[in-house]
């Protein structure tokens, strides 16, 4: 019980720290950085939530069922810009390879353990 305490309460942080700079981060990953640093500074302990985060891992194939309904559901839209869509998301993903290992790269070299 206590780890849905703690991952609604750093939802809750997160959505009013996306209020509060304007929505200029979704409050939902706002959320993830809150509670990431509770977990690093002690605050909440892994422990904690770790059976609720099991849980949710474990159903996590319920999370794409909205995703699915809502694709069907627009294919009107989708179908015609089929081809654009596709360009998009391969275009992005070899962007996002690229760079993070360009990043890694740069500061691969340079860890001080």
């Amino acid at each position: 019980m206590k780890g849905i305490f703690y991952l609604l309460v750093s939802y809750l942080l997160g959505e009013a720290l996306s209020r509060v700079i304007g929505g200029f981060m979704p409050g939902s990953v706002l959320g993830m950085v809150v509670l990431f640093a509770a977990l690093k500074t002690g605050v909440v302990k892994a422990d904690d939530i770790k059976g609720v985060a099991t849980m949710l891992l474990d159903n996590m194939i319920l999370f794409f069922v909205p995703i699915g309904v809502g694709l069907i559901a627009t294919y009107k839209v989708i179908g015609p810009n089929m081809l654009v869509i596709v360009a998009t998301l391969v275009v992005t993903t070899l962007l996002v390879i690229a760079v993070v290992g360009w990043m890694q790269q740069k500061t691969g070299g340079k860890r001080h353990v």
